[in-house]
């Protein structure tokens, strides 16, 4: 494409993104404005920022779409404010009409692509907005006067004038009600409660801590604003916001001592909070996983049952017979003496790095090579993430000189060599940082539809590939990598079930021990993990979720011989962190529609039944 071709086609497609905006673009402006963008000739050509991906019609239309989402996200900072969820609203509503006037059948097929990513997240961000506020409604009976502190805080970011001693006045009473709230739920826990006092699951009132907490940061925030700086400010709200603070303090307390039963200071108990089948298909329509809960527990189990039958091939090769547990513990006993998990890591990083490019499986960019690096984790970090973390950066978990004896020998057996090799090219090359540094450099405008199944799925999809390549040069070393696949099909197993309410927090934790091989402390901080709001619920089901995708898309195209390895491999990763059914219309130019469904039954054959 020549320069001054190439030039009238971003001018185009701002146009495009700019009318899109106004809000005042009927159907025929929308159709005028994409027929412009197509006589300015747009077609696969080289990307200046993308390098030899094709410019997609949306990319601009996305990438403000992102700008404005950041400016009210910034702005509405407080979540419980209903005044934000019904600007999102409205902003994610305004968006899908824009969407709506666009000639779909007119654009190339990454600009389809990005027109159903984008039409997904939006119908993805309105219905989160519809379960936060039946969340915020469950808690409502618990925070009463949330409303109050949210208005104070939406007053000041429109900067209206405050009236100091009204909003005295309205402190005050405020921090009567916070205290008058705590009674009620203090008179709820007794067997003979009356009619006007709060009973609360424990779920519903760990929720309500956390609102509170949020609630005490808003309000805090809010008088840092004035107090200081407004004399009168200062005389009148002083005192009555310092009563409020406490009383937010003491209500707290309260719900986490009372109601929960947690001890001053414990950070340890795992409280977890079941979103229900309803929410689970809806996390799995934005993710175009065409299964429902049900479905992807009996394809977990069934994997699971593949491991543990090579588990025992593995346990009879080392002279321990059916009795895979043993040969496990025997494995976790070779581990790396203090002071040599770095060399180890940097070892093992490099053999998988000489494994892809001696069987040609993937372009590694020399500067991907050359800008890795390594720290080891601290004993805190290592109560919530017991494994290796990766991306450029891998963080080592190993014990540390102030861990006690029993900690220090459950993270050294919990990070032994063979479990350790099949993690270490899961979170640097191919894995994560591979992945990251490629999400960076391509399609960078696609990062607003970000999914683990396409990161940790595509990090677990390389252990399957380099099980199938025999990587594994001994039973010590598949045992390492089979505990990691038995470990990811548990991971669906148990989350789902917990987010059905079929299993609990401790059943989840036993789970790990006594079918996966787990030390009990790993295993709890991985349920922590799952279970702390840190991540979303299907995080933990797509690594093995997304590998099974993956695999099945290179058995579609590289096992029927329309693609090699490298070229199959280097075309996924330029497609950014999206859906795989959408790499997979990108890779076999699949024929999309705007009314696009998830239909992709991505699981076929299992190996053992090839």
């Amino acid at each position: 494409m020549k320069r001054r071709d190439h030039i009238g086609t971003y001018l185009s497609v701002a146009t495009l993104a700019l009318t899109l905006m106004s809000g005042l673009v009927g159907s025929v402006g929308a159709q005028a404005t994409i027929n412009a963008v197509h006589k300015s000739d747009i077609r696969p050509g080289s990307d200046l920022a993308n390098g030899d991906v094709p410019i997609s019609e949306m990319r601009s239309v996305i990438e403000r779409y992102t700008a404005d989402r950041g400016s009210l996200a910034r702005f509405f900072l407080v979540e419980a404010s209903p005044a934000r969820r019904t600007r999102m609203k409205q902003f994610y509503t305004e968006w899908l009409g824009s969407l709506a006037k666009l000639n779909f059948d007119s654009m190339s097929q990454d600009g389809r692509i990005d027109y159903i990513l984008f039409k997904n997240h939006l119908d993805h961000e309105l219905r989160q907005l519809d379960i936060q506020e039946k969340a915020f409604a469950e808690i409502a009976a618990l925070t009463p006067f949330a409303s109050t502190i949210t208005d104070l805080e939406d007053a000041r970011r429109r900067m209206k004038a405050i009236d100091s001693p009204k909003t005295a006045a309205l402190l005050t009473k405020l921090s009567k009600q916070i205290d008058a709230t705590g009674k009620a739920v203090e008179a709820g826990l007794k067997p003979d409660a009356k009619d006007d006092a709060i009973k609360v699951k424990k779920t519903v009132a760990n929720r309500g801590v956390s609102a509170i907490t949020s609630l005490r940061a808003t309000l805090r925030n809010w008088f840092g604003f004035y107090n200081g700086y407004d004399p009168m400010f200062t005389w009148w709200v002083g005192e009555p916001y310092k009563s409020v603070d406490q009383a937010l303090d003491k209500y707290g307390a309260l719900l986490r001592e009372k109601v929960l039963g947690l001890k001053p200071g414990d950070t340890t108990e795992i409280i977890g909070d079941p979103i229900g089948r309803e929410a689970l298909m809806s996390e799995l329509a934005y993710e175009m996983i065409p299964y429902t809960p049900e479905e992807l527990i009996a394809i977990a189990n069934k994997e699971y049952d593949w491991c543990e039958n090579e588990m025992k091939k593995a346990s009879r090769e080392l002279g321990y017979g059916d009795d895979w547990m043993k040969a496990l513990e025997y494995v976790k006993t070779l581990y790396v003496e203090p002071g040599k998990q770095p060399e180890l890591i940097r070892e093992l990083a490099l053999e998988a790095i000489k494994f892809m490019d001696d069987h040609d499986l993937v372009t590694i960019p020399q500067l991907a090579r050359d800008t890795w690096r390594m720290e080891m984790m601290t004993p805190e970090r290592q109560l919530v993430s017991p494994f290796f973390l990766g991306g450029e950066m891998i963080q080592v978990s190993y014990p540390t000189n102030t861990m006690g004896h029993e900690a220090k020998m459950m993270s050294m057996r919990g990070n032994n060599i063979h479990f350790s090799r099949a993690t270490v090219f899961h979170e640097l090359i191919p894995g994560h940082h591979l992945q990251g540094f490629m999400a960076n450099r391509y399609r960078t405008y696609r990062q607003a539809f970000s999914t683990p199944f396409w990161t940790e799925g595509g990090a677990l999809y390389w252990e399957m590939v380099l099980w199938d390549m025999n990587f594994a040069k001994s039973p010590e070393n598949r045992i390492g990598m089979l505990f990691w696949r038995m470990h990811r099909s548990a991971r669906i197993i148990f989350s789902l079930s917990f987010h059905l309410e079929k299993m609990t927090e401790q059943e989840c934790i036993d789970l790990l021990v006594k079918r996966v091989g787990h030390e009990l402390d790993n295993a709890t901080a991985e349920v922590r993990r799952s279970f702390g709001g840190a991540y979303g619920p299907l995080y933990q089901c797509a690594y093995l979720l997304g590998g099974l995708q993956l695999r099945g898309l290179r058995r579609e195209l590289v096992d029927s011989g329309k693609m090699t390895n490298r070229a199959f491999h280097d075309a996924m990763l330029k497609e950014n962190r999206i859906p795989i059914e959408m790499v997979r219309a990108s890779l076999t130019k699949q024929k999309l529609t705007r009314e696009f469904v998830s239909s992709w039954k991505f699981y076929g054959p299992h190996p053992s039944e090839k």
